[in-house]
């Protein structure tokens, strides 16, 4: 209907509905309600003219023409008809209201009606709307597949980078979309499914979406989760009914996103696996390859967690092909900012291979992420282009958290965190094969007071015993810094997360790496089953004292030779300290300054930062500076520090025995 047509309706219904409400007026003012006893008073005075009686209502007019209402006690009056006709009133009655064949079947099937009306109500609201939009609300049966035609994906293999063995991969599957006899004269055939599997944010979803720009075909789009409905079969019906559609539309790529929701291993349920998820599932298998084929369509899927896939699903016919899609590495990254960077004016000093260097770790959505913080401070700075400075703001608001510069803190506290992350950076610095230290703060960032962030100078994949006990040294630097400078009874607990992560490490390397001589490489761990009650450690109680002696004696030999570093540099842990009290943040070229005891050189910006504070000022470089150039110097310093160590008791007694 078109709209003109819909506004003349629209027009008449108002209209019908004024001159309703006119005519009303129109009637005329209301009849006078008058008593029984006064109407009855009326008529013997000969003041009736007429009366029209219906039931117990009684429309009359006087002599005089006004007309009355009046309302009998009961139904049977013998005594007003004599006064009636002894006064010459005319009388006339009204015939009952008859109902009609279609009133009386329409109250009779009113409760039905009813019944019927509330129960689509309810089936809407559970299926979100009309059915899925697709037949009303009695489809909640169908398939809630999205369909992207060849004309609505713009996304092609240049859209995805960083990850170019995956693309190799399902780069055949272009090829058999366009051409399949190309393959099929060889007896070969177009592979059913390919599972996609990986962290969460590496691209599987994009690299689906460019098979399907490439190869020009349409695109089923669908989560796990939209199969599952609290109504058993619903599942099962919905992938049947996508299925079918998806015949239609051959050759054409079906995306089944997070299929775990859906392809959970069987036989958890109750009753043999009669539940809707195991239903849904066993359909599923059916239609990728069952007595029927479904030739023309494939079937990709993505998960971050394929080891809780059932085993049918991942044989070869139904899945073909598993993909892994991983982290990128250094060249992957920069390839990845590129990408992202299409759209951002860049200033000519940004340097993504630099970017990329100092992003390990970071999956394409991270990188995408930390474009757009970049721009994000470019805005609010009110520049043009994007600079490293607001990449370099956008990295460290990713990887140690936003700054919370209205957080309070006494000058005590910042100075025990300043000793604390001071720690960590040294014996960072010491220790071999450690990463380099990238950044020390204490301005509060996340959940945490400071933060000392390292950066590897080139990606790594795997990490021997050394690095892995140079981890756990430093990360007892800040603790230990606390007891050097406040004694035992001063250690906080800021540290719990550094014991948590070194304690983790201790164990792995005893329980799951074989890094200890006396357990040998051997796992030791719980027994994985499908029964949570079956579950138990694979070791006898002797052995897992063993793993306790052993994990402590790493931590122990851990913590001892860090305590001796940093006794031994302790003259560098103050003059750190007091630079982090002046500076706040101190990056890599300070840090270098004071491990090789020069003058702090202030960090890159340092007057416009000032500038921006409010009652700052610049410091003096003598307070946050030890020029020890001397041998004479460092003796002297080294004398007044153990001076100082005899005066209070040692933070940590005797050596621990090695288990």
């Amino acid at each position: 209907m078109s709209e003109v047509a819909k506004n003349v309706i629209l027009w008449l219904v108002i209209g019908a509905v004024l001159f309703s409400v006119f005519r009303n007026f129109q009637e005329g003012p209301a009849p006078q309600n008058i008593t029984y006893t006064n109407f009855i008073d009326e008529v013997q005075s000969g003041n009736v003219r007429s009366v029209l009686i219906d039931e117990l209502v009684i429309l009359g007019e006087r002599e005089n023409g006004e007309k009355f209402r009046s309302i009998r006690p009961y139904a049977s009056d013998d005594g007003m008809m004599k006064d009636l006709l002894n006064n010459n009133v005319n009388i006339s009655g009204k015939e009952p209201d008859k109902a009609s064949f279609w009133q009386s079947l329409f109250l009779a099937i009113l409760p039905i009606l009813l019944i019927v009306g509330i129960f689509v109500f309810f089936m809407r609201q559970m299926q979100g709307g009309a059915g899925g939009g697709r037949g009303g609300p009695m489809s909640f049966g169908k398939s809630k597949a999205r369909l992207l035609s060849e004309d609505q994906i713009n996304t092609t293999f240049a859209d995805v980078a960083g990850v170019d063995e995956a693309k190799e991969e399902v780069g055949e599957l272009v090829e058999f979309l366009r051409d399949p006899s190309k393959f099929q004269s060889l007896g070969g055939r177009i592979p059913r499914g390919v599972l996609m599997s990986g962290p969460p944010g590496t691209g599987k979803t994009l690299l689906a979406k460019a098979i399907a720009g490439e190869a020009k075909v349409p695109f089923f789009s669908i989560s796990g989760s939209d199969f599952v409905e609290m109504f058993v079969g619903v599942g099962a019906s919905r992938v049947r009914d996508m299925f079918e559609q998806a015949k239609k539309q051959a050759p054409c790529i079906i995306f089944i996103d997070e299929i775990d929701a859906v392809g959970r291993t069987r036989g958890g349920g109750i009753g043999g696996g009669n539940d809707e998820r195991e239903q849904t599932l066993n359909q599923l298998l059916v239609e990728m390859d069952g007595f029927e084929g479904n030739e023309g369509v494939i079937v990709i899927a993505a998960s971050n967690r394929p080891d809780v896939l059932d085993k049918a699903l991942l044989r070869p016919g139904r899945f073909d092909r598993q993909v892994y899609v991983g982290l990128p590495d250094i060249r992957g990254r920069e390839h990845i900012l590129k990408v992202h960077a299409r759209k951002v004016p860049l200033d000519d000093d940004v340097k993504l291979n630099v970017i990329a260097r100092g992003t390990p770790g970071f999956s394409g959505a991270d990188l995408a992420n930390l474009i757009n913080e970049a721009a994000l401070f470019a805005a609010r700075a009110d520049k043009r282009l994007v600079t490293m400075e607001e990449f370099e703001k956008a990295r460290d608001k990713i990887m140690m958290g936003a700054e919370r510069r209205s957080m309070v803190m006494s000058e005590e506290e910042k100075a025990n965190t300043a000793y604390h992350e001071a720690g960590h950076a040294i014996i960072g610095r010491l220790v071999p094969g450690h990463d380099p230290v990238h950044k020390v703060t204490i301005i509060p960032r996340g959940r945490a007071l400071g933060v000392t962030q390292f950066l590897p100078e080139e990606d790594q994949y795997s990490i021997n015993k050394r690095q892995l006990e140079g981890q756990i040294c430093s990360l007892f630097g800040g603790r230990i810094a606390e007891e050097l400078i406040h004694g035992a009874d001063g250690v906080t607990t800021g540290a719990s997360n550094d014991i948590e992560r070194a304690s983790q490490l201790a164990r792995s390397m005893v329980t799951k790496w074989g890094l200890t001589e006396k357990l040998g490489p051997i796992l030791y761990g719980e027994e994985q089953t499908m029964d949570p009650s079956e579950r138990g450690r694979n070791f006898s109680g002797e052995t897992s004292t063993q793993i306790d002696h052993e994990v402590r004696g790493i931590i122990d030999r851990c913590y001892q030779r860090a305590n001796k570093l940093l006794e031994d540099n302790i003259d560098i842990l103050h003059a750190m300290k007091e630079a982090l009290m002046e500076y706040e943040t101190i990056d890599a070229d300070q840090v270098n300054d004071l491990m090789e005891r020069r003058t702090v050189r202030p960090p890159q910006g340092w007057d416009d930062d000032l500038d921006n504070r409010s009652g700052g000022s610049k410091p003096k470089e003598a307070d946050v500076s030890r020029d020890v150039d001397t041998d004479k110097d460092k003796d002297k310093e080294k004398d007044k520090e153990k001076d100082k160590d005899k005066e209070k008791e040692s933070p940590i007694g005797g050596p621990v025995e090695d288990s």
